[in-house]
C-alpha cells in the first residue's frame, strides 16, 4: 500500500458559521473516491462557534473554561491539568486551547467530533459526488512518552479501529489481541503537511486500504471503557 499526503491550500480563516465542506469544496483540492480528509480540530470548533473568551492578561484565564469542559480532573501540576471531558477523552486542560484563535478567545472541543465529521462528509458528497472518509483531528499528549501528536477525535466514513484478532501474522501465528487504531495513524500521517504554524487546516490522505471505508466512531471504536481501563 502507497500513501499520498496532500495538504490542502487555500483554506481562508475561518469563522462562526462556516460549512467546512464549502470551504474544502471551494479550494484547489481534487477529492477521489476512498480519499480520507483530515480536518483539524481549531477549524471545526471555529466554524461550530465553539470559542470562548478569555482574559487574555491572565496566563491562568483560561482555566475555569478547563473545569467547565471536563467531567472530572485526574492530575493536577502547577497550571496544568490533566481531565476527562464529556467526551471521554484524557488530556491536557479538557482540550481548551489558546493557539492559533484571536487574542482574548479560547477554542473548546466540538461537543460531538464525530457529528462534525459526518457533517463534512455528507457535505462533500453532496458537492463534489466523491465517498470519502473524513477525520476530525486534535494534537495530545501521550502517557510515558515525551512530544504530542495528532489524533483522531471524530470519524466519519472511515475505520477508526481495524481489528486484527482472528489474523495471522507473517509467521502465522494468530493474532489475539491486535486492534490497531488506523484513525489516529491517518491523523498523525496528516499532520506532517500540516504543521502547527503554517495555516494548513485541512489534508488528504490517499491510497488506504478500501476496507476501511466503512461508519465508524471515535466514541464507540477508540474511547476505552472504564471497565477496561487498569489506570483509572
Amino acid at each position: 500500500m502507497t500513501l499520498s499526503i496532500i495538504p490542502v491550500l487555500g483554506i481562508p480563516e475561518v469563522t462562526p458559521g462556516d460549512r467546512i465542506a464549502d470551504l474544502i469544496a471551494a479550494s484547489d483540492a481534487v477529492l477521489l473516491d476512498g480519499d480520507v480528509v483530515v480536518v483539524t480540530q481549531k477549524v471545526v470548533s471555529k466554524a461550530e462557534g465553539r470559542l470562548a473568551p478569555v482574559d487574555a492578561s491572565d496566563p491562568v484565564g483560561h482555566k475555569q473554561l478547563v473545569l467547565d469542559e471536563s467531567v472530572r480532573v485526574l492530575r493536577r501540576r502547577g497550571d496544568l491539568l490533566l481531565t476527562e471531558t464529556r467526551h471521554g477523552f484524557i488530556c491536557a486542560n479538557a482540550g481548551v486551547d489558546l493557539s492559533n484563535v484571536e487574542r482574548g478567545w479560547a477554542a473548546l472541543l466540538p461537543l460531538d467530533s464525530d457529528r462534525s465529521a459526518r457533517r463534512i462528509r455528507d457535505g462533500l458528497r453532496a458537492r463534489t459526488g466523491r465517498e470519502v472518509g473524513v477525520i476530525v483531528s486534535d494534537t495530545f499528549g501521550r502517557t510515558w512518552r515525551r512530544g504530542v501528536t495528532d489524533v483522531a477525535i471524530g470519524t466519519a466514513g472511515v475505520a477508526a479501529v481495524v481489528d486484527l484478532r482472528g489474523s495471522t501474522d507473517a509467521l502465522g501465528r494468530e493474532l489475539k489481541v491486535t486492534e490497531v487504531c488506523v484513525a489516529d495513524e491517518i491523523a498523525a500521517a496528516a499532520e506532517l503537511v500540516m504543521g502547527k504554524a503554517t495555516a494548513v487546516p485541512v489534508a488528504i490522505v490517499r491510497g488506504v486500504d478500501p476496507s476501511w471505508m466503512r461508519d465508524s466512531s471515535v466514541r464507540d471504536e477508540i474511547v476505552r471503557a472504564p471497565a477496561e481501563d487498569l489506570f483509572r
